[in-house]
């Protein structure tokens, strides 16, 4: 995330939901008269820690971190490509420059669907230039790739496109994503019904925040955390300071998850979601600490279940 200026129910659950969330019945069988509704996989937390992993032998192989410019950067980028090319997807890298260095940013587009209502989440993949950035924002970047693949591994067919996107230079000011939007005719940003921000989703004293901008995508998220029996609160903290801020800006529906950074956690919502009122929920928040052991199992498994169960329910 830029710098500002000065425990899961049983599946039968979470599959419930999904299924009322598109129309379905809770049985799971769909109404007479309407196609089966695709419930939304669970996302193996073991494999989302395993990009993690890889992320920061990236950072400890390139100077520390996977800042803009920096061979990092470029080495994450290549990676996330490589597993997204083998999975099927039509992969395209964006170029830019920002502060006299070369940017990039990568897309992803699932073949299929309506694209004219096209479905995209995204996450920024640089890291600041004092540590491997492992939950700003690996996290996300391991979520979204891991929920790409989920995709894949499903052979989903979404009546609605699915378009993925990891970002560069977010730390820089949202450069990468404002690029990209700036980018676009009005026509193909008309195209985009929703756009899911996935940034700091694992922090080690997590709290659970929804973004509040569109009501379909906030209420999305909620009714997956309902039924998980996680309390949410609306995210405040990251207001403007993440990629959603040019989609939003532009007039796409935004939304996203964020499990806090430098703010402190106070003692009421220590007692409704664990951890330790009075300290930060990232301590190592653009520090050098951020690192492979600055998160939270239990907040990356439940967001990153989550990313996927606003994919597959927003897409058909």
């Amino acid at each position: 995330m830029k710098l500002s200026v000065p425990g899961r129910v049983a599946a039968t659950a979470v599959v419930a939901a999904v299924s009322l969330l598109a129309g379905g019945s809770i049985a799971g069988a769909a109404p007479a008269g309407q196609p089966a509704v695709a419930a939304a996989p669970d996302i193996p937390v073991a494999n989302v820690k395993a990009h993690l992993t890889q992320l920061q032998s990236i950072a400890t192989a390139n100077g520390g971190n996977r800042a803009h410019g920096r061979t990092g950067y470029k080495a994450s980028l290549d990676y996330v490509k490589a597993k997204l090319d083998a999975a099927g997807f039509t992969t395209t890298v964006q170029q830019f420059t920002s502060s006299g260095r070369t940017g990039y940013n990568l897309i992803a587009d699932w073949p299929g669907g309506d694209t004219n209502q096209v479905i995209m989440s995204g996450s920024h993949l640089d890291s600041v230039t004092a540590g491997a950035g492992i939950n700003d924002n690996g996290s996300g970047s391991a979520a979204v790739l891991e929920t790409a693949l989920a995709v894949s591994r499903a052979g989903y067919h979404p009546t609605k496109h699915l378009r993925f996107a990891w970002w560069g230079a977010e730390e820089l000011g949202m450069v990468g994503s404002r690029t990209y939007v700036n980018g676009l005719s009005t026509a193909n940003r008309s195209r985009i019904s929703g756009y899911l921000n996935f940034d700091m989703i694992g922090s080690p004293n997590p709290g659970y925040f929804v973004y509040d901008d569109d009501p379909a995508i906030e209420k999305t998220f909620k009714e997956y955390y309902a039924g998980v029996g996680v309390p949410t609160e609306i995210e405040t903290e990251g207001d403007g300071r993440s990629d959603h801020a040019p989609f939003k800006n532009a007039g796409v529906p935004v939304g996203g998850l964020f499990s806090g950074a430098d703010y402190v956690k106070t003692a009421a919502q220590a007692a409704k979601w664990g951890g330790t009122s009075g300290l930060a929920f990232d301590r190592c928040y653009h520090s050098s600490c951020d690192t492979a052991a600055n998160i939270n199992d239990t907040a990356l498994d439940r967001n990153s279940d989550a990313v996927a169960y606003a994919v597959w329910g927003l897409s058909q």
